[in-house]
C-alpha cells in the first residue's frame, strides 16, 4: 500500500474503520510544534533565514524582492 499522497490510502480503508483509525495514528503527518521546520517562507517555501518582525514570515531573499512595496527603504 504505497501511495504519494497520505490520503489515497484511506479509500482502501474506508471499509475498515479499525484498521483505517490505527493508519491514521501511525503515519498521518504531525504538525510541527518547534525546530525549524514550523516557520516556513509563505513565497517560495525555504525554511532557513526567516524575518518573522511584524509578521512578515518571508526569508531573506524574498523580503529584498518585495520590501521597497512593502515600504521599507534601502539606506546602504
Amino acid at each position: 500500500m504505497t501511495a504519494s499522497d497520505w490520503r489515497k490510502v484511506l479509500k482502501q480503508l474506508s471499509r475498515k474503520p479499525a484498521k483505517r483509525d490505527k493508519w491514521l495514528k501511525h503515519n498521518k503527518p504531525q504538525e510541527k510544534t518547534c525546530g525549524i521546520a514550523q516557520k516556513k517562507c509563505e513565497k517560495c517555501g525555504r525554511f532557513g533565514a526567516m524575518v518573522g518582525q511584524y509578521g512578515i514570515n518571508l526569508c531573506r531573499q524574498c523580503f529584498r524582492d518585495i520590501a521597497e512595496d512593502l515600504g521599507f527603504k534601502k539606506y546602504s
